[in-house]
């Protein structure tokens, strides 16, 4: 077990490290920017698997005071944990899932998505045969053609069949998008964030003028958190990639990368190459390799299960990347990368503080 206070570099690598000033102003960003609004986050738990995480960015304040979870088994995670209400922004049509999931409304405000009426008659079977009232909301899709309502009339029939189940309660829409331009200007980001959020509020006045009030609008990400802050129908955000941050959203520079992976340089075949000893399950790379932090000219030429070969594009001088060396790499997508560990060690000036568990970790149901 790594004890506190240990200096990162004596640390067994590979290690992931969460930088704790980073962290702790990133959660800071959302929480100052959402103070004095209408607007909160729903703090996306699939991002850092940790109920340790969650209660800093519910202490710092502006979220819902529950989260989002991907799959029912994160849910049951952070339920367990004390988290104070639960979105489930999936489909959830196995049967055990199901009654695992009403299991769950019995004891906190618990909420799922549906985009089909096939959906909403497994969900209200297995609500009904535990006795639970389970929320649930629609979503909607704009841009991404996966889960999601494909048109308004779609989006109204079902909420007025939810509105009309037993055992289910009618909660408002949800919707999930992701930057077309990448990376994207602000100008960009303002627009295809608007232009998605729009589509969403279009769904809402539909339902609306059908009959049906709709208390609950979540949409919008970390790259439209403020976005969505210039909405006043828009209840809250589904963020998550801001806590530690990936290389694709280094345009949002008003966040900190806070999670890196170190590593030590276990060879240097000639004078261009390092080989480290971060492998593959360490990081994953299903957005591309790793970005070496540190070195302007020096790149990360692959990476498998036995570890990274890293190619310069100079001669390295001996006192650079020599053997026993540690270096730090930056994911290129966040959530695959915290799920490979069961916990993370958090430092400070160079020393290990805390461990930060991650029991939602590997939950693939």
């Amino acid at each position: 077990m790594t004890a506190i206070g240990t200096p990162v570099e004596e640390l067994d690598t590979p290690v992931l490290l969460v930088d704790l000033d980073a962290l702790e102003h990133n959660i800071g960003v959302i929480a100052n920017h959402y103070r004095d609004k209408a607007i909160r986050l729903r703090p996306h738990g699939k991002n850092h698997k940790s109920p340790q995480i969650l209660a800093m960015q519910i202490a710092a304040g502006g979220t819902v005071g529950g989260v989002c979870a991907a799959k029912v088994s994160e849910a049951e995670v952070f339920a367990n944990a004390g988290a104070g209400n639960v979105l489930v922004a999936n489909q959830v049509v196995d049967a055990d899932k199901i009654k695992r999931l009403a299991s769950l409304a019995r004891r906190i405000d618990t909420t799922v998505a549906v985009d089909a009426a096939a959906q909403i008659n497994l969900l209200a079977a297995g609500t009904r045969a535990v006795g639970a009232t389970l929320g649930v909301v629609i979503e909607v899709d704009t841009m991404m053609r996966r889960a999601g309502t494909r048109s308004i009339d779609q989006a109204v029939a079902l909420a007025h069949t939810v509105a009309s189940t037993k055992g289910l309660r009618w909660r408002g829409l949800m919707s999930h998008q992701v930057p077309m331009a990448r990376p994207p200007t602000r100008q960009q980001r303002f627009a295809e964030g608007r232009r998605c959020i729009r589509h969403v509020l279009r769904v809402k006045e539909a339902i609306e003028a059908a009959g049906l009030p709709v208390e609950m609008v979540s949409t919008g990400e970390s790259w439209t958190y403020d976005v969505a802050a210039t909405f006043p129908e828009v209840t809250e955000v589904e963020g998550g990639t801001y806590i530690v941050m990936e290389v694709p959203y280094a345009y949002m520079r008003e966040f900190r990368f806070a999670a890196r992976v170190m590593g030590r340089v276990v060879a240097r075949p000639d004078a261009v190459t390092a080989v480290g000893d971060v492998h593959i399950d360490a990081i994953g790379a299903p957005n591309g390799v790793p970005t070496l932090a540190g070195f302007d000219d020096v790149a990360v030429a692959s990476i498998d299960h036995h570890g990274v070969t890293l190619t310069a594009e100079r001669e390295l001088s001996l006192a650079e990347l020599s053997v026993g060396d540690v270096f730090f790499l930056l994911t290129h997508q966040q959530d695959i990368t915290l799920n490979r560990w069961e916990r993370y060690v958090g430092v400070r000036d160079g020393v290990v503080e805390t461990l930060i568990e991650a029991p939602a970790r590997g939950c693939v149901h």
